[in-house]
């Protein structure tokens, strides 16, 4: 079974990518102070991604207040932040290419049809192939597919261990590019992972899956694979991932001190009683030689426990 290459640079190179589809919640900031605490515990780069290419999903001033708030909390990046939004030429430069190859295609295919097709398995999720000789439709707007070539496809995750899947036979060929004329996340995280140079990507178990996808595009594009990493998310009483959908608090709402003492429990850090009102700077400070992710190993979610109504008390000044 293929692994890929591992990634290899002088300097250790992790990154925080946000989509601005509101403020940071406490799911969020957990993904973001882990990323951050592992790339200063091995002396290395931090970088700060703003995964800006959905505009329908978007909310106005959200990114800026991302950055503030990263700030706040004392999660000081290294060089510049990059926006895919400033990147669109070279997506759909490297998409053409893979279609000028035959390594990808055009689909005309909406979700109905392949949801009621035969061959796209039990629950509809399957691309079944229909488009691979040439779109069904040849007016209107088409996406891009890529050609997920058969057998297994595995890694090794640092925190979940070993992972396998038959990317073929369970999502079949998948989105490079969106009908709205738009790059699909597969690729622009593929794309910006690599170009910037990123050596271990930390990231929730809700993008456990997408990884196997993303290792298929590295190899046909000739790119290194970086380590992976994907920390636990947090759940409400229900088990849903905390999201702007579910309801989750935005940190607006909350004092960053609070919250990320919060973070900084989940990892396993007990925080001493002479800081539990501590700026987040110091927080972060004191946890960054003790706390250690090989607690979370094997854990895929945590349970948040979160009040969504926190009290004037606590509000976080960035409001």
């Amino acid at each position: 079974m293929e692994s890929g290459t591992t990634a290899t640079a002088e300097v250790y190179r992790g990154r925080f990518a946000p989509s601005p589809t509101g403020r940071l919640h406490l799911g969020s900031l957990l993904t973001a102070v882990s990323s951050w605490l592992v790339a200063r515990q091995r002396g290395g780069e931090w970088l700060v991604r703003i995964e800006d290419v959905d505009p329908p999903r978007e909310v106005s001033g959200a990114a800026d207040d991302i950055l503030r708030q990263l700030e706040a909390a004392g999660l000081h990046w290294d060089g510049t932040v990059l926006r895919q939004s400033t990147r669109l030429g070279r997506y759909r430069e490297i998409v053409q290419a893979l279609v000028d190859t035959g390594t990808a295609y055009p689909c005309s295919c909406s979700r109905r049809q392949i949801a009621e097709h035969p061959d796209s398995g039990p629950h509809g999720l399957r691309y079944p192939g229909s488009c691979r000789t040439g779109p069904l439709r040849r007016g209107g707007p088409h996406a891009i597919r890529l050609r997920v070539p058969d057998g297994p496809v595995g890694f090794t995750d640092q925190l979940q261990g070993p992972q396998a899947c038959d990317l073929a036979g369970d999502t079949g060929d998948f989105v490079l590019w969106r009908k709205e004329d738009l790059p699909a996340y597969h690729l622009a995280v593929v794309i910006d992972d690599a170009e910037q140079g990123i050596t271990e990507i930390i990231r929730g178990t809700d993008l456990l899956e997408a990884t196997h996808a993303h290792l298929v595009l590295q190899r046909c594009l000739q790119l290194p694979t970086p380590a992976y990493m994907h920390v636990p998310v947090l759940v409400d009483d229900h088990g849903a991932k905390l999201s702007k959908q579910t309801g989750a608090a935005e940190l607006r709402r909350m004092e960053l001190g609070q919250a990320l003492a919060r973070c900084l429990t989940w990892l396993g850090w007990q925080v001493p009683d002479g800081l539990r009102k501590a700026p987040a700077p110091e927080l972060l400070a004191a946890a960054l030689d003790e706390v250690s992710l090989d607690t979370l190993a094997g854990r895929r979610v945590l349970a948040a426990a979160v009040d969504a109504t926190p009290t004037a008390a606590t509000q976080n000044p960035l409001r």
